[in-house]
């Protein structure tokens, strides 16, 4: 089973940026995506970006132009870079791996608060 540790969360000011970081168990070589989700109160998980193996990288409409994801193969970790942080950003970012014939892991999230 693969653990995934996030950390970087926390309170910034609108406009301020934050990296998060997921640090896996094992090597992310074997991991075929990795990405990072968030909910707020009352709304449905969403895509924030994902990155796959190949380096291939997508981002929720949401943050496009905002947000940066990036992998460190070396340290088996995942960075989000986000950037120009809106009060909307609020929410609980889970890191997210999936493995072909293995599943799908989660985090247990870091908590992202933007005031205005």
């Amino acid at each position: 089973q693969v653990q995934l540790v996030e950390s970087g969360g926390g309170l910034v000011q609108a406009g301020g940026s934050l990296r998060l970081s997921c640090a896996a168990s094992e090597s992310i070589f074997s991991i075929d995506v990795m990405g990072w989700y968030r909910q707020a109160p009352g709304k449905q998980r969403e895509l924030v970006a994902y990155i796959t193996s190949a380096g291939r990288t997508v981002y929720g409409d949401s943050v496009k132009g905002r947000c940066t994801i990036s992998r460190d193969n070396a340290k088996n970790t995942v960075y989000l870079e986000m950037n120009s942080l809106k009060p909307e950003d609020t929410a609980v970012y889970s890191c997210n791996a999936v493995i072909s014939f293995r599943g799908s892991y989660w985090g247990q999230g870091t908590q992202v608060t933007v005031s205005s």
